[in-house]
């Protein structure tokens, strides 16, 4: 999960990286709540914002002032410390212990994240929105072109009693250590220690440089330090190359520095972090100022130890926030940063202590794990620092709970989000930032990566990757403006279907198929992107040259999706029995993504058979976001007489259709390996079939795309996150 800063080699282990009105009743409750404890009223005037659903949101509740009261010690001034198993926030409403906030991105939609493409109109709009839905703290995982710091810093200069704080990120240059087995490479530590020295030197205001590859450049001016309540640095540590690194530097001597020390039973990993927290809280002090300073942390390479385990690779190596302290020298502290997410890895799953935790009255292993990190930590402060489900049609990960990673409506998702951040509260910790802010299209996961032309994956919106849809705010195609809605049948007296319309946009094609009456009680449609590969005809259809089909059940409004055997994205990722795979007629495959390996639990010898997503079902109703009884992954719906299908490029076979590339799987010489080819595609040729008769329905057709449109909105059910954040928030 996270943010992946430059421009990623392809990923082949899971990894996680990673709204309407409020009911009256519940906002009045809480109102009054919040009026009962307030000690300042501060009118709030509704956002400036053009995100959808935000101003619908009725006004923040009355609460004490969240401005900033800093503490001096020692000479350094501080608006956060922590220490004594407490993170403190100090403000003027008295000392805050838990910080609700959210992870925000570095790019937009059409962007790869090391383009930096965030303007200042967006995170103005952005910080209007996170402030009226009662977002406190803000967490980057970079150093943020400068308008990020001006606008942060012109809304809490506006806001003065309800700022959004800053967590600043220092994310890795050169992450080639994993590679070279070797954290303490030069070339590794000189780019990491630049890094902090400019990212010390942006959030104070100071600091002009050069736009490169993956890094923004400019004139920082804005002194956003007011409101800096900690820095959590590093990346999410691959496992293999932290523990090579640790085997090739064990002779690596023990690190005391001024602010930062290691302990001796400190790793390698351990000492280097140990010294460039130093580094950067050297820094600071030299600037008057402290805040805590923390590393990256996840639970694959978490301090515990894991025998329930599946993947070796996910138990290999442990860095442990208690081996890097900090001296009397550095009041603000240290805490242990995580991103913890309740599907991964398993051991949630098969770990006896974590299975029969019990929280709000019943089993909870997510629970479980989170109360078993704050009892390692000890007098170290946790905080959650990415968590969250995101709003799917794709999952890459089975979970207790129904917490899946995918396949979640977006009402669902945003009630899992509040659960959980309410759960982070509840156990313990000190904060919980969810991931993320907005959907980010270039995301990747492990069980569609491999589908897709990674070069120009940002340019389209995929529906079955869960990692573009974990956002707050869904950033939606919006379609090419020179391709609206064509005419690819004209009405006429024709069976199953008498007309039809498409629209492209960069998520979907959209087709509305008027139906001949009386309507069938059965239609496959059948799409052909590949006019040179014919076969075995399509489900319910004596079509032999669509590549695509999808079968509607007009009655029982049920549905399913397939691609033929040749196109089947399937054995990229894993080999499947065919077994396994569920009916389909001969020659075609149902759309599946697989969720989880083949695997052996090490401490008992179970054997765990392999877990696949009919992610091809299609769902029928209404997906209009202002309807209240939409389910965001329906896909078809009856209209009168017509039949409205949105058809994920995915479910014809695009690998991506901005290019017009199909994914077609074929063998890799001398090997048993299924490899990605690409084949380009005129279009698609749509039919339709019904009782027996098979009708060419028309082309559609579209230009090669480079650039995308898309709006945003709050997504459904954002208002019970948004409770959350305040409850959490008081």
């Amino acid at each position: 999960m996270g943010e992946y800063l430059a421009y990623p080699a392809q990923m082949t282990q899971p990894r996680h990286g990673h709204g309407k009105a409020l009911l009256a009743g519940l906002v009045t409750a809480a109102v009054c709540l919040a009026l009962a404890g307030a000690t300042a009223t501060v009118p709030v005037p509704k956002p400036d914002t053009v995100i959808a659903g935000v101003r619908d949101l009725p006004a923040p509740p009355t609460a004490s002032s969240w401005a900033p009261r800093p503490v001096v010690t020692d000479g350094l001034t501080a608006v956060a410390t922590s220490g004594g198993g407490q993170f403190r926030l100090h403000t003027a409403g008295g000392d805050r212990t838990f910080l609700p906030g959210v992870n925000l991105g570095s790019t937009t939609p059409g962007h790869q994240p090391g383009e930096l493409a965030i303007t200042a109109e967006d995170y103005r709009d952005w910080f209007a929105a996170m402030g009226w839905l009662g977002v406190r703290v803000v967490r980057v995982y970079t150093i943020h072109p400068p308008a990020f710091y001006q606008e942060l810093r012109d809304f809490n200069d506006d806001h003065p009693d309800r700022p959004i704080y800053l967590v600043q990120g220092v994310y890795l240059p050169d992450e080639s250590y994993a590679a070279k087995g070797d954290l303490y490479d030069d070339g590794v530590t000189r780019a990491f220690s630049a890094e902090l020295r400019d990212a010390s030197a942006a959030v104070t205001g100071d600091l002009v440089r050069r736009p490169a590859r993956g890094r923004a450049g400019g004139t920082w001016d804005a002194d956003v330090t007011p409101w800096l309540a900690g820095w959590i640095v590093g990346v999410e540590w691959d496992p293999a190359g932290t523990a090579a690194s640790d085997r090739k530097n064990r002779r690596q001597p023990q690190y005391a520095g001024a602010y930062f020390g290691a302990t001796p039973d400190a790793t390698p990993t351990e000492r280097w972090l140990a010294a460039r927290m130093d580094e950067l809280a050297e820094l600071e002090a030299g600037r008057d100022r402290g805040a805590p300073i923390a590393f990256v942390n996840w639970p694959t390479t978490d301090p515990l130890r894991h025998p329930d385990e599946p993947l070796s690779s996910e138990d290999l190596v442990g860095v442990d926030a208690n081996h890097v302290v900090p001296t009397a020298a550095w009041p603000a502290g240290t805490f242990a940063s995580y991103h913890a997410y309740p599907y991964y890895p398993d051991f949630q799953r098969h770990e006896p202590a974590l299975q029969s935790y019990r929280h709000n009255g019943r089993p909870d292993p997510y629970a479980g794990y989170l109360a078993a990190l704050k009892r390692h930590h000890g007098d170290t402060p946790v905080l959650i620092t990415e968590f969250g489900v995101p709003s799917s049609i794709g999952s890459a990960h089975n979970a207790p709970l129904g917490r899946s990673q995918g396949d979640h409506a977006e009402r669902d998702a945003m009630r899992i989000d509040a659960e959980l951040l309410r759960l982070i509260r509840d156990v313990g910790l000190s904060a919980g930032f969810v991931f993320a802010w907005t959907d980010e299209w270039f995301k990747f996961t492990w069980n569609t990566v491999e589908h897709q032309d990674g070069e120009r994956r940002q340019l389209w919106h995929d529906v079955l990757t869960n990692e573009q849809h974990f956002g707050l705010v869904a950033l939606d195609a919006a379609g090419l403006p020179e391709t609206g809605p064509s005419t690819v049948l004209a009405d006429g007296d024709r069976w199953p279907v008498r007309a039809a319309t498409a629209k492209v946009d960069e998520a979907f094609v959209t087709l509305r198929l008027r139906l001949a009456s009386p309507r069938p009680a059965a239609v496959t449609v059948g799409l052909d992107v590949l006019p040179q590969l014919t076969g075995l005809p399509a489900p319910a259809s004596g079509d032999t040259r669509a590549d695509a089909a999808l079968t509607f059940d007009l009655v029982n409004r049920t549905g399913q999706a397939y691609l033929r055997d040749e196109l089947d994205p399937l054995p990229l990722d894993y080999v499947v029995p065919g077994t396994a795979r569920g009916p389909a007629p001969q020659g075609w495959q149902r759309f599946q993504l697989i969720v989880n390996r083949d695997l052996t639990v090490p401490s008992t010898g179970r054997r765990l058979p392999l877990e696949l997503l009919d992610a091809g079902v299609l769902r029928h109703g209404s997906w209009d976001p202002a309807d209240p009884a939409a389910d965001s992954r329906n896909l078809w719906r009856l209209d009168g007489d017509d039949l409205v299908v949105r058809v994920p490029w995915a479910f014809a076979g695009y690998a991506d259709p901005s290019d017009h590339q199909v994914h077609l799987p074929g063998p890799v010489r001398w090997t048993d390996r299924t490899a990605l080819n690409l084949a380009r595609s005129p279009g698609i040729d749509l039919s339709a079939s019904a009782t027996g008769t098979d009708q060419p329905v028309g082309q559609v057709r579209w230009d090669r795309w480079q650039r995308v449109h898309y709006t945003s909105r709050l997504k459904q059910g954002a208002d019970a996150f948004r409770d959350a954040l305040v409850d959490t928030g008081r």
